[in-house]
C-alpha cells in the first residue's frame, strides 16, 4: 500500500573480482531456530516494522491479517512502516507512536507476541554492522514491554532483477547477513522471504514468474516491490512459519489493481488476481 513517494532509491552495485560466481552451500536449516512465542490467554499480537518491502503495492500486515481471519486464527496486527528508510529512521519518523506501543502493557507480561523486523535493502545487503545496530536498537525497545516476544528477522530480496548476474551473490549475501543478525537476538528466527522468492523465480512446484514476458513477482524501476503474487507468497510464508501449517487460502484478498502509483487496492478473487496460488503456498510452506 503506497503511502508516500519513495524518498530514497535503493541501489546496490557490487564488483565481482572473479569471472564466475559460485554460490556457497546454504546454511543448514537445522541451525535456523523457530522462536517460541510467549504464553497468552488473549489473542496474540504481532508488530510489523519496516519499509516498502513490507507495504507498498500490497500490504503484508493487511494480507496476513486476512489469512488469519480466514483460518480462524485470532491475531491483533500493528505496524510501524515508513517507505524508503532504515529501521533507525522508521523509529525516529514514528517515534511518538512507537514509544506508545513499546510502553503498552499486557496482563501476561508481553504486549507483543511476535514481531517481524525488516531492514532497508541496502543496509541488509552491504552494511552488516549498521544492520545489527538497528535491529538491536529496535528489539531492545520492544523488550521493555515484551521480553519474551518471538522475533522474526526478515530475509530480504536482492534489489536487482532475477536475470541480473548479481542476483545470486546478492541473495547469498543477504541470507548470510540476516542469519548473522538473527544469531545475536534473543528468541529470534528467520522469515525466509528471500529464499521463498528465489524458489518461485527458480520455478519450484511448477510456478512460472513470467506473465506476458513480465515479472509477476516484483515490479519497479529503481526499487523492485512485491506485486500480488509476491505479496501473497510473503504473507503465506509468514502464516506457515508462525503456525507451522498450510493456510486455507481466502477466496478474496485486498490486492493491487495494477502497478501505477495511483492504482488502488480492492478485494479481488485470489484465483484471478494470483497466477498460481497453490504453487506459491507450497513454496511458502517449504520455506517455513
Amino acid at each position: 500500500m503506497k503511502k508516500h513517494f519513495l524518498l530514497f532509491s535503493i541501489a546496490a552495485v557490487f564488483l565481482i573480482s572473479c569471472n564466475k560466481y559460485t554460490s556457497p552451500k546454504r546454511t543448514s536449516e537445522k541451525h535456523i531456530p523457530h522462536p517460541k512465542p510467549p504464553e497468552t490467554k488473549a489473542p496474540p499480537r504481532i508488530l510489523f516494522i519496516g519499509n516498502s518491502q513490507t507495504e507498498y503495492f500490497v500490504s503484508a500486515p493487511i494480507m496476513f491479517e486476512e489469512f488469519c481471519r480466514a483460518n480462524n486464527q485470532r491475531m491483533n496486527v500493528d505496524q510501524l512502516i515508513t517507505v524508503g528508510v532504515s529501521l533507525q529512521k522508521v523509529y525516529t519518523t514514528n517515534k511518538t507512536e512507537a514509544n506508545q506501543n513499546f510502553s503498552n502493557k499486557d496482563k501476561d507480561g508481553n504486549y507483543y507476541d511476535y514481531v517481524v523486523v525488516q531492514e532497508a535493502t541496502d543496509i541488509a545487503l552491504s552494511d552488516i554492522e549498521n544492520y545489527k545496530a538497528n535491529v538491536k536498537m529496535i528489539v531492545e525497545k520492544i523488550h521493555k514491554n515484551s521480553p519474551d516476544v518471538a522475533v522474526y528477522i526478515y530475509q530480504g530480496i536482492p534489489p536487482v532483477s532475477y536475470t541480473d548476474s548479481d542476483y545470486l551473490e546478492n541473495h547469498d549475501r543477504m541470507r548470510k547477513n540476516a542469519i548473522s543478525v538473527m544469531g545475536f537476538i534473543k528468541n529470534a528466527g528467520l522469515l525466509r522471504v528471500g529464499d521463498a522468492v528465489k524458489d518461485a523465480y527458480d520455478g519450484k512446484n511448477g510456478y512460472k514468474y513470467l506473465v506476458d514476458n513480465k515479472d509477476n513477482l516484483r515490479y519497479g524501476k529503481h526499487t523492485l516491490h512485491l506485486l500480488n503474487d509476491g505479496g501473497f507468497l510473503q504473507s503465506t510464508l509468514l502464516y506457515a512459519t508462525i503456525f507451522d501449517q498450510k493456510p486455507i487460502i481466502p477466496k478474496k484478498l485486498l490486492l493491487i489493481t495494477g502497478t501505477g502509483y495511483f492504482d488502488s487496492m480492492r478485494k479481488q478473487e485470489v484465483t484471478k488476481a494470483i497466477s498460481n496460488p497453490e504453487a506459491l503456498k507450497e513454496i511458502a510452506f517449504n520455506n517455513r
